[in-house]
């Protein structure tokens, strides 16, 4: 029988991921800077964590330009939606014993 610690999801290991994909789940996007902002994070963390959750198909990134400035927005993928559900629920699991 598989222990319940391994039913965790690794990438949802760091509080970073974790806290982005909180944040996904309860908006349909974000900006970066608004993301960086309620994480306190600097640009780099933010975009290596953010690309981590990307590969993983969990992050959906849409860049474009408002006049001349970038702007960033991310949401999360269906299968990034389900995959943190199913985090959750484990992470209930072990704390039900």
């Amino acid at each position: 029988m598989k222990h319940l610690i391994h039913t965790l999801n690794k990438a949802f290991d760091h509080r970073v991921r974790l806290g982005v994909m909180a944040v996904l789940m309860a908006n349909d996007t974000v900006s970066f800077n608004d993301l960086k902002e309620l994480l306190d994070l600097t640009d780099g963390n933010l975009a290596s964590h953010v690309a981590a959750l990307e590969k993983a198909d969990y992050v959906l990134v849409s860049k474009q330009f408002i006049g001349k400035k970038p702007n960033t927005t991310y949401a999360a993928t269906a299968a990034g939606k389900e995959a943190f559900r199913a985090h959750l629920a484990a992470l209930e699991k072990l704390l039900s014993g």
